[in-house]
């Protein structure tokens, strides 16, 4: 009986363990603030609240995509693998103690790219099993990725930069997503450069963010100062619409899709001025880019699940592909997801949201590139330094 009454203790002590090993992975760095307020992009992306779709690639365990992402998993531990290892369907690729990777983007530009990717999971055509979260602010997503409640988010470039300090490091770039989407709205055929931009009055959004930042340095390269052009900052992209509606003599700096709503609700306004082109004119030698958003992994979830996420590089670069190259099929599901109110808008605007998806050297030059002139302006906007080479996935 004593015999019998060990062994049933051992048994149990054993279970003890494996649960205890298998909780949330990496649930961020000790000290890291859970609402850290950071500054975020002023490319507002439109606000509503967080919405988590369950999208299961296992067509063999559909009730995957409904437990916790937290819970335990009876798939074995993945084999650690060279960086960028791409799946190949067996057991040791499964993910680490989790049902789901937990994709968190916003709800624009940067969710736009992922449409494809969304729609395939939600039909059981991806080996990995996704939980996608959509979020109208920046900050929404910070706390969770602090916490180990996202493993991958799409994020503004200098927020991930400033994650990257706040979390001592525990986080990793695998690609940028979008690159600007910034553009000058006017009546004014006359507009076609930078320069044509003095003595005139501004309306934009922003305010000690990166759109003010990246006007202030293409105004400042272009030969302008502060004194020469009239920035007014407004709290909402619809505001600067709007006032665009009321008066056509009226200059705006929007990013898309509002830009593209405003003309089409006023004739006479047109995009006169890329950002993103103004900023590559400056940068042609640098391999800088104007970069919009990019999309990063939590580094502690990346060694222990390097196989899913070299699956998830190409899932989220076959997506990206798609939407630009199919911008009628795209815009439809950009609707149905609720990222953009109509398909006809969304179309319109896809060919103006930069939607990529650069990887490696091409990714660390444009995004370094892009961070450094951000620190010249305000350090504290890409978290008070430059981060380091670990902050690049380079496969």
């Amino acid at each position: 009986m004593k015999k019998h009454v060990s062994l049933l203790l051992m048994a149990l002590m054993s279970v003890s363990l494996v649960l205890g090993g298998c909780g949330k992975s990496g649930s961020g760095t000790p000290g890291t603030e859970s609402q850290a307020k950071i500054q975020t992009e002023g490319q507002t992306e439109a606000e509503t609240g967080d919405q988590t779709i369950a999208q299961s690639g296992d067509k063999t365990a559909p009730d995957q995509a409904s437990e916790s992402p937290s819970g335990e998993s009876s798939s074995p531990d993945p084999e650690s693998g060279a960086g960028g290892e791409l799946n190949t369907g067996s057991d040791e690729n499964k993910l680490t103690c989790q049902a789901a990777i937990r994709v968190g983007s916003l709800k624009g530009p940067t969710s736009m790219g992922l449409v494809s990717l969304m729609d395939k999971a939600s039909k059981g055509e991806t080996s990995n099993v996704y939980e996608f979260t959509m979020a109208g602010k920046a900050d929404e997503l910070v706390g969770k990725i602090a916490n180990g409640d996202l493993d991958i988010a799409l994020v503004p470039a200098n927020v991930a930069s400033v994650l990257y300090a706040k979390t001592q490091g525990n986080i990793t770039v695998l690609d940028i997503n979008t690159l600007g989407v910034l553009y000058v709205v006017a009546s004014d055929d006359s507009i076609t450069s930078m320069a044509g931009l003095k003595g005139r009055t501004i309306y934009m959004t922003g305010k000690g963010t990166t759109p003010e930042y990246v006007m202030n340095y293409l105004l400042k390269e272009n030969g302008l100062s502060a004194s020469d052009v009239d920035l007014q900052f407004k709290s909402e992209a619809t505001e600067v619409a709007s006032l665009l509606k009321q008066d056509s003599s009226a200059i705006g700096v929007l990013p898309q899709p509002f830009a593209t709503a405003a003309c089409i609700q006023n004739e006479d306004l047109k995009t006169v001025l890329d950002l993103t082109e103004q900023w590559n004119l400056l940068n042609k030698d640098s391999g800088s880019m104007l970069v919009t958003g990019v999309t990063l992994v939590r580094s502690d979830f990346l060694r222990e699940n390097r196989s899913p996420i070299g699956d998830f590089l190409k899932d989220h670069a076959e997506s990206a592909q798609f939407t630009s190259g199919h911008p009628e099929e795209a815009a439809a599901l950009i609707a149905a997801q609720g990222i953009v109110e109509k398909a006809p808008i969304a179309q319109k605007a896809l060919p103006y949201c930069n939607i990529v998806c650069l990887t490696g050297q091409e990714m660390k030059d444009a995004l370094s590139g892009y961070l450094s002139i951000l620190m010249e302006q305000d350090p504290k906007s890409i978290g008070g330094q430059m981060p380091g080479d670990d902050f690049y996935y380079m496969p």
